[in-house]
C-alpha cells in the first residue's frame, strides 16, 4: 500500500526560500485544533499532543487496516493574533471525519487528554500568499513578518488574513539559531 507524501505533493506550498516569494496555495485538508493563550503554554502544548496523536493514530489505523495511508506532516499553525491560534497537520482528503470520531474514542480509551475530542478535520484555501523562511528562534518570527508587508507593499500587494507558519524542525532536538519556520502571509492588490 502506497504512502501519501503531502510534502511532495505540495511542494509549491512548501517551498523554503530566503527571500520573499508569492506562492498560491491551493485547498488543503487538515486536522485542527483552536484554541486561545500564549504559544508554547500549556493549552497550546496540549492541543500539539492531540494533534499528533490523532494523526499517528489515523495513519496506522489506514496502514495496519490495508487503506492508504500518509505520512504525518509539519505542525503548522494560523495565527489570527499573538493569542488567537489554531494549530493543523495537513492530511490526504481521503481522511474522514467518521475516522477521526472514532480514533478519538479510541485514544481517550487508551488513557489520551480528552483534548483529542477537539480536533477537527477543516479546509483551508488560502490562495496568493506571500512567503519565506525563517531561520532563528521563534521570538524574531514577527521581525520575518514585517520583511513579508514590506516586500509585499513593494509588489503593489497587501497582507489579507492570518499569519500561517509551517514548523519544520522540532525545537526540542534542534538549537534556537536553527529552527526553521515557513512564514505565510495571504495578500491582495492592495
Amino acid at each position: 500500500m502506497q504512502t501519501v507524501d503531502l510534502f511532495k505533493e505540495h511542494k509549491t506550498e512548501y517551498t523554503t526560500p530566503k527571500k520573499p516569494v508569492l506562492v498560491n496555495v491551493g485547498q488543503g485538508h487538515y486536522l485542527a485544533v483552536s484554541g486561545q493563550g500564549e504559544p508554547g503554554g500549556p493549552e497550546f502544548q496540549e492541543a500539539v499532543g492531540a494533534l499528533y496523536a490523532m494523526a499517528w493514530t489515523l495513519k496506522m489505523t489506514r496502514k495496519f487496516g490495508g487503506e492508504p495511508d500518509f505520512k504525518v506532516g509539519a505542525l503548522e499553525g494560523v495565527y489570527h493574533d499573538r493569542c488567537d491560534w489554531q494549530l493543523l497537520i495537513r492530511v490526504p482528503s481521503f481522511v474522514t471525519k467518521a475516522e477521526i470520531k472514532k480514533a478519538a474514542e479510541t485514544l481517550v480509551k487508551k488513557g489520551k487528554p480528552d483534548a483529542v475530542r477537539r480536533v477537527e478535520l477543516i479546509r483551508l484555501k488560502e490562495g496568493q500568499c506571500t512567503q519565506v523562511l525563517q531561520v532563528g528562534p521563534y521570538e524574531t518570527v514577527m521581525q520575518t513578518v514585517e520583511t513579508l508587508k514590506t516586500w509585499a507593499a513593494e509588489q503593489g500587494l497587501q497582507c489579507n488574513g492570518p499569519l500561517h507558519e509551517v514548523y519544520l524542525n522540532d525545537p526540542r532536538r534542534v538549537a534556537p539559531e536553527k529552527i526553521k519556520t515557513i512564514v505565510r502571509h495571504p495578500v491582495k492588490k492592495a
